[in-house]
């Protein structure tokens, strides 16, 4: 496929206006100037410099400015959300870069005051890219980026780039987007030459690249240009799929322009809702303008025509005036999924809710509050009491004297308050949470903690309160030798904590600050550091403690996304803020002190940018790469995986898909996704009874079991979805037999899809291993080297021929086999007659064994058997590239048979082998003709590399969709049918497991009497509900017989592969599956 290309800037012409002269006082504009003509735009070199003498930092829902502790009058320190004139922050940001940047976003003029936000937050992210050594945003939007508008991911940021620059970067890296344009420029047609300058003087004309057309793609893609350079009357040629050989006029640098898929608004007015045609009452979110992320830290500052369509939406929320209540309304009741609404944010804002709703989930230790709350909201209303938090109900303000010195009283004598020398007194409310002041007092001082309480609730409004609460002594941690000198020091950790697969919280980051215990630490007044090398410097060096106190904050992190989850979930989609809002990430703030002998993380708050910029300051600290640190997982990772698993159920609501093949009970999680999704399918099924024909949106009954006559049944089936008049979006299969005739329909449909020849090639096991075998080069390694010596078997006499051709031992089975039926190791000429013989007797059709191939016929092949551990690897591939590979090692199988017995994930190879799997089963599907879909790989790793056994291009079955979405959160099912609609797979460019699982097989003929009692399919799916293991059923009843296919797959998880193994090794014993007829621990024994 042809790249997207960029002519390489010339140098500055002989008259040409110069560059505009630094600003004064070396300090950047306040507002954005007028934007340069194209011919002196972006100076090769940039003589302005600015500096400052402080940089904030604005968190998106709000910046906390703690007032410092005294004696002032509450009135200068006290004032709700929202103050001040409206203006950025004044002063200067340190560093060097452009300013003449188009930062105007056409047809959305800004005024004064919200260009000056836009300016200043377009500085901040210079700064905070030059401070990480990662070079500045290069401006091309004086050159509009052409996007496919509902067919490709579009993550859209708007907020601070200081909070979000750790997600920003992460996103750049997961989401690259596009390098390569996918529609031709009106003005080129193919054979026709590239126009020329249109003067003869050296002007900047931008020119679209021709370029490869997916015929899926409902409008323009990619986005690339040529910048024109100077003309010379021999230019290079460049051949471009689709459109022919080009003449360039002119000399030319090639460099790739990647569109983005990460993009950060710095302005409201970039971004425009339009009303949703079907779906009333909301919104589709436009981005006409955004800074664009890419690998290796590169950013862009593009203009879109047409618009892109934010398949993702987060915004830094704040209920003040300007850009908050912008921002808030931005986000109300979008189509795309949401990560944060003014509504959810008004709940977590609230310290008192959320300090209730932490005190009731049990696993999260919070301080003893005492809160006094006028008119209480409904969520605070009633409910269970939770323990050391009492809540005091005002109907008034005024004479509450007496009560307020009982309760505050009571209070300060209670035994919840344990320790703790000092209380708090404080305001907790939306409208308080940008100017948070607190004071302090000795636990002692009744007057001065009631006449505290009491002006305070002066200020109060509806659904405000009034908190004090108990001040967590700091942990006194033992130090080696005398304590060093100076005041007690404090921990404060800070804890992001991101939402993944089926709403499970996963800690992403832990930030800590260390300072004097005598004065309460804040983010931003104090340096981030690594919790280990934070309790180091207090004296808990030993990692064992450290982890100890790492797995307490995790717990208690994710306990607290939990239940702001949960609570979630029994909010209306009114009260959310939009049917697609959800938390997706949470910050929370502990201190860490001692409960008894153990150390104790107490939950302070949550929030949501502050933790997430602390994160992203530590991680900055190691911009410059230094030798010996391991690469560690950036604290946006998690949130961007779940950024794309939502866009991509995004992208995926009501596209209609025909589906060939229900397949067997294995497959009962398709109708659930499917109905998930959102997806509407079209079932096409021989059986007018299958369970699956009341769980689509329609169902067709037409027998497919004779796969021999697959052109006749494509051309029916075609005019079937025509007379229905089904508006198909795309057509797929996952079940073998029905592979062959999927590529027919959608062929003759005009829908995205493989050729038939290569699905046939790859159907067909000794065809693919001799195609592969004559496919020597040019590209190397070639394919060839991977193929295994085979030969076709159709009669006795084939046998013969082949023992001639293929060396023994050898592997026979069946041509168009599935499940590992009737495969079998033979070691000499008489066990090849004998096995032939013998399938050739007992399986003639589909209905001797349904679901393994026998409707393609009953054809065998001979191949030569290779020594070497066994593995899988499962392939997303769009357009010829690979998005994603998924490797897991199997274990040895009970020979002369080879059903599968044991398996693990992630691999357990060193990185180069498994990288020369993943290129071995690559390679192979390229060579035959496989470049769109998802595919399972099985190959062998002997001592020369990487050997074929067979492709399946349909996407793996028994156990691996489920483990490959629980250990990397990412859905084949799903990714199979965004290829089928012409959709790129909205992927991670670098998935990581998140833990190791490791499996092992029980089958009829060895477990019948365990798995009618100690392993009974009640009990197993008991103890996998309570997560004790992972069940995979594969068959629905116990059924004995020769040629048997695995019952169920039983797994146990763990954080590394021998864990999880001495788990599984010690539930089999326990289960009776592990036995002398069926050692479970040499089946495990690969995974050591």
């Amino acid at each position: 496929m042809p790249r997207a290309l960029l002519y390489k800037a010339a140098p500055p012409r002989p008259g040409a206006v110069p560059p505009p002269p630094p600003s004064p006082a070396g300090c950047a504009p306040p507002a954005e100037p007028r934007r340069a003509p194209p011919s002196r735009r972006r100076p090769p070199v940039s003589s302005t410099r600015v500096s400052t003498c402080k940089m904030l930092s604005l968190d998106p829902l709000g910046p906390e400015r703690d007032c410092p502790l005294g004696s002032k009058d509450l009135e200068e320190e006290e004032g709700p959300w929202g103050g001040g004139s409206g203006l950025p922050p004044p002063g200067c940001f340190p560093g060097s870069w452009h300013h003449d940047v188009g930062l105007d976003c056409k047809g959305s003029p800004e005024g004064a005051e919200a260009r000056a936000w836009t300016v200043y937050y377009y500085s901040l992210l210079q700064s905070c890219l030059q401070q990480a050594g990662l070079p500045e945003t290069h401006d091309r939007s004086h050159v509009p980026r052409t996007g496919c508008p509902g067919a490709e991911v579009t993550l859209c940021i708007l907020g601070s780039p200081s909070t979000f620059l750790s997600v920003l970067l992460e996103g750049g890296v997961q989401s690259p987007g596009e390098c390569v344009p996918k529609f031709p420029h009106p003005l080129l047609q193919k054979g026709q030459p590239c126009p020329g300058p249109a003067t003869s003087q050296n002007t900047r004309r931008p020119w679209q690249l021709p370029a490869f057309h997916r015929a899926s793609c409902p409008a323009p893609s990619g986005g690339g240009f040529w910048e024109q350079l100077p003309p010379t009357t021999q230019g290079p040629r460049l051949e471009v799929e689709g459109t022919g050989v080009l003449s360039l006029p002119w000399p030319v640098t090639l460099l790739p322009l990647p569109t983005g898929n990460m993009l950060l608004c710095l302005s409201p007015a970039w971004l425009t809702k339009v009303p949703a045609p079907g779906q009333p009452g909301e919104a589709a979110l436009l981005v006409s303008k955004a800074v664009s992320f890419h690998p290796g830290g590169l950013t862009f500052l593009d203009d879109f025509i047409p618009p892109r369509r934010a398949t993702y939406f987060l915004a830094g929320l704040g209920l003040g005036p300007g850009r908050g209540r912008e921002a808030a309304e931005l986000a109300r009741d979008l189509t795309c999924p949401t990560g944060a609404s003014a509504e959810l944010a008004r709940l977590l804002e609230d310290r008192l809710l959320t300090r209730r709703l932490l005190a009731q989930q049990g696993d999260v230790a919070v301080p003893a509050t005492l809160a006094f709350t006028y008119k209480p909201p409904a969520l605070l209303r009633g409910g269970d009491a939770s323990p050391g938090l009492r809540l005091v109900e005002l109907n008034g303000k005024e004479g509450q004297e007496t009560l307020v010195k009982e309760e505050v009283g009571a209070f300060l004598h209670s035994e919840a308050l344990g320790d703790a020398l000092q209380v708090a007194v404080k305001l907790s409310g939306w409208r308080w949470r940008g100017r948070q002041a607190l004071r302090l007092y000795p636990r002692a001082e009744l007057g001065p903690v009631v006449d505290t309480v009491l002006a305070l609730l002066e200020k109060l409004e509806e659904e405000e309160s009034v908190l004090v609460e108990a001040v967590c002594p700091p942990a006194r941690l033992p130090f080696p030798g005398s304590p060093p000198p100076g005041p007690e020091l404090a921990l404060r950790i800070c804890a992001v904590v991101c939402r993944t697969q089926n709403d499970r919280p996963l800690l992403s980051k832990v930030v800590c600050s260390v300072g004097r215990g005598d004065r309460p630490l804040r983010h931003q007044s104090s340096l981030p550091r690594s919790l280990e090398a934070a309790l180091a410097h207090c004296g808990l060096g030993e990692a064992s403690q450290a982890a100890v106190v790492r797995q307490r904050v995790k717990a208690a992190a994710e306990a607290a996304l939990a239940a702001v989850l949960a609570l979630e979930a029994g909010l209306s989609a009114e009260q959310r803020g939009g049917r697609q809002v959800r938390t997706d990430f949470l910050g929370v703030d502990f201190a860490l002190t001692a409960a008894g002998r153990a150390l104790t993380p107490v939950a302070l708050e949550l929030n949501g940018g502050l933790c997430l910029e602390a994160c992203g300051a530590l991680e900055g600290l190691w911009a410059a790469p230094r030798a010996g640190l391991a690469a560690e997982e950036a604290a946006g990772a998690p949130l961007v995986e779940t950024m794309l698993r939502r866009s991509a159920r995004s992208l995926m609501e009501g596209k209609q898909l025909l589906l060939l093949g229900a397949g067997g009970f294995s497959k009962k999680f398709v109708w659930e996704a499917a109905r998930d999704y959102g997806i509407k399918v079209h079932l096409v099924e021989s059986d007018p009874n299958h369970f699956a024909s009341q769980l689509v949106h329609s169902f067709i009954h037409f027998d497919l079991t004779d796969h021999r006559k697959d052109e006749e049944h494509a051309r029916v089936l075609v005019e079937l979805v025509r007379t229905r008049s089904l508006q198909l979006d795309g057509c797929f299969s996952y079940w073998d037999d029905c592979l062959v005739l999927t590529a027919m329909i959608c062929q003759e449909l005009g829908l995205p899809t493989n050729p038939p020849a290569a699905m046939h090639l790859a159907k067909q096991k000794s065809r693919t291993q001799m195609h592969l075998l004559c496919r020597r080069g040019p590209a190397w390694p070639a394919p060839s080297l991977y193929a295994v010596p085979c030969c076709p078997l159709e009669s006795e006499a084939d046998v013969d021929r082949a023992l001639r051709q293929v060396p023994l031992p050898g592997v026979m089975k069946l041509e168009f086999g599935a499940g590992a039926v009737g495969v079998r190791l033979v070691e000499d000429a008489l066990q090849c007659h004998e096995h032939f013989a013998r399938i050739t007797r007992d399986l003639q059709g589909e209905a001797d064994h349904p679901g393994i191939g026998l409707g393609w016929g009953n054809a065998m092949l001979l191949m030569e058997f290779v020594e070497g551990t066994e593995h899988d690897v499962d392939l997303v591939l769009f357009g010829g590239r690979l998005l994603a590979a998924f490797v897991s090692d199997n274990g040895p199988t009970r020979l002369p048979g080879f059903t599968e017995t044991a398996a693990c994930m992630p691999t357990g190879l060193a990185p180069e082998q498994e990288a020369q799997l993943v290129q071995a089963a690559f390679r192979c599907c390229l060579g035959c003709g496989l470049l769109d879909g998802v595919f399972n790989v099985e190959l062998k790793l002997t001592g020369a590399g990487p050997r074929l056994i067979e492709i399946n291009p349909r996407m793996g079955g028994f156990y691996l969709r489920d483990w490959i979405m629980e250990l990397y959160g990412v859905d084949l099912l799903l990714a199979a049918a965004m290829v089928a609609c012409g959709l790129r797979p909205a992927l991670p460019a670098h998935p990581r497991a998140r833990g190791h699982l490791v499996g092992v097989m029980c089958v009829v003929s060895q477990h019948l009497q365990a798995l009618s009692s100690t392993a009974s399919r009640e009990t197993l799916q008991a103890l996998h509900d309570q997560g004790v293991l992972r069940l995979n059923l594969l068959e629905d009843a116990l059924v004995p017989g020769e040629y048997e296919e695995p019952y169920c797959s039983v797994a146990c998880a763990g954080p590394s592969p021998a864990e999880a193994r001495l788990r599984l090794l010690g539930l089999c014993q326990g289960l009776g599956i592990d036995g002398p007829h069926y050692p479970v621990a040499y089946f495990l024994s690969h995974f050591k």
